[in-house]
């Protein structure tokens, strides 16, 4: 298995355990950049399909918890010394009416995503697990999911059209990104912008001071 792995330096904290990010998303590393926190990227590839009759909410626990097992597997594989690592993994996805809407195929899929979210409410839902080994090899594990509701307003055939040119909607989920030029069609959200983004930083920062990692100097005992 193709492994990648890179060390960001930006910041540092010896006392933190060693993070490993189970994502290549610059979004997800430049978030996470934000609490201030060393993290290793790792490469990771699992069978992202979603199974028959399978919830949203279930989908995008299922996909954050195997990115998050994985991440040790290639960990094991390259025989990195992780006695007390921490793997982080997030999954995201657009759902209208109790649909996935993944990366759009080609324009028309792009095209027919927009189309459905312009001038209605969808969900964003993005699943968080964090997976740490502990000092005598058991496994704490812990998850959850953040749901942002963002609302469109109404969008003309020749903005989609123009939208699609830009470049943007096509390694998007739901065919659009918030952080770029998309946020002219977005009207309202309701939780999370860094949710949407693909990581929240809220409940990330709250599972992370729960196992171990100080963070903007909270205390580690302090809930």
């Amino acid at each position: 298995m193709t492994q990648d792995f890179f060390l960001d330096t930006t910041h540092s904290d010896s006392s933190n355990p060693d993070l490993y990010l189970a994502s290549q998303s610059p979004r997800r590393a430049l978030l996470l950049e934000q609490l201030s926190v060393d993290f290793i990227v790792l490469a990771v590839d699992i069978d992202e399909s979603q199974t028959t009759l399978e919830p949203p909410n279930d989908y995008v626990l299922r996909m954050a918890t195997r990115k998050a097992q994985q991440g040790f597997r290639c960990l094991d594989e390259s025989n990195t010394q992780a006695t007390y690592a921490t793997v982080l993994a997030a999954d995201t996805a657009v759902v209208f009416n109790q649909k996935i809407l993944g990366k759009p195929k080609n324009r028309a899929d792009a095209k027919q995503m927009l189309s459905t979210l312009s001038g209605h409410s969808h969900e964003v839902l993005t699943g968080i697990c964090l997976a740490q080994r502990q000092r005598d090899g058991r496994l704490r594990q812990e998850s959850l999911v953040n749901k942002t509701s963002v609302t469109f307003r109404s969008i003309t055939e020749q903005e989609i059209e123009w939208y699609w040119q830009t470049g943007e909607p096509k390694d998007k989920a739901g065919g659009y990104g918030i952080q770029g030029k998309a946020a002219m069609f977005i009207s309202h959200i309701s939780g999370s912008y860094s949710g949407v983004m693909g990581l929240p930083l809220f409940e990330t920062s709250e599972l992370m001071t729960r196992f171990g990692f100080a963070l903007s100097g909270r205390r580690l005992n302090e809930r």
